[in-house]
């Protein structure tokens, strides 16, 4: 009994290094367009993918079709979830590729349009729980800077501070988490650099563990900043138990809901 004692605590003790050495990777939901300027001599159709990652390990999950997907523009939520078109992506150390999604939106006037994406919800076994991340990525057209900071209405959202688009490399972003439209004392937010660039060139490569996710805390009104300091994408996940569950195998499981929201930088020439 004695040495089946011994042996139960080994185990154990290897999988708590093995937890320690191999940190659970952040998932964070992805709304990614080809621009977040459209200027008059830009082109004005926009490349939107969606996608579920790990963003600095380039590393992709399966990802079903959304729940909704739109954009609002002037206050008004246009609904483009048949436009979108499964593809399938793959980081370098990855066997097999995973579904994202894709569209094309022609953008027409001027102003700001919030994308945002409500996703499936997405089971995580090793966590033993679901996870939903509401997410948003905001472009300009055409030099008329209104609707930035206005609420999408998602369950979670991250509500921006600072004007999300015209970013150099080194500026602050500032933003404010809201569950059900109402702030998020001290919320723990996640952040991290997408780390793609076409042909793998120019990754970053961490030199541990802690530099993977950046992770900052909001004050008691929910507003939280951070400095990003590479050119290219940046994400900013706000996570949180929602009050309902799904049911997985038969059991009611909880669900992570999550507000996500994507910047934009570029370095000063």
């Amino acid at each position: 009994m004695h040495s089946r004692t011994i042996a139960v605590s080994s185990i154990m003790a290897a999988f708590l290094i093995l937890a320690i050495v191999h940190p659970a990777l952040a998932h964070f939901g992805a709304v990614i367009p080809s621009d977040d300027i459209v200027t008059q001599d830009d082109d004005k159709t926009l490349n939107v993918q969606v996608k579920f990652i790990h963003p600095m390990e380039g590393q992709y999950m399966e990802m079903v079709k959304p729940k909704q997907f739109g954009v609002q523009h002037n206050g008004k939520k246009t609904n483009l979830l048949d436009t979108l078109a499964p593809a399938k992506g793959k980081s370098p150390d990855q066997d097999q590729s995973f579904t994202f999604w894709t569209t094309d939106y022609q953008i027409r006037r001027p102003g700001d349009y919030t994308f945002y994406v409500e996703p499936a919800p997405y089971w995580e076994p090793a966590e033993d729980l679901f996870i939903v991340h509401y997410t948003k990525v905001c472009v300009n057209a055409f030099g008329m800077e209104e609707g930035w900071d206005q609420h999408v209405g998602l369950e979670m959202e991250v509500i921006p501070f600072t004007r999300p688009y015209g970013l150099w490399t080194g500026n602050l972003f500032t933003g404010q988490v809201l569950l059900k439209g109402k702030p998020v004392p001290f919320a723990e937010v996640e952040i991290e650099y997408l780390n793609e660039t076409p042909g793998n060139i120019n990754i970053v490569l961490p030199p541990a563990d802690p530099y993977v996710t950046q992770v900052v805390k909001a004050d008691v009104n929910g507003v939280f900043s951070y400095a990003m300091p590479k050119a290219g994408w940046w994400g900013f996940s706000a996570l949180n138990e929602a009050d309902w569950t799904l049911t997985h195998d038969g059991q009611e499981k909880g669900v992570e809901i999550g507000a996500v929201y994507w910047v934009w930088t570029r370095d000063m020439k």
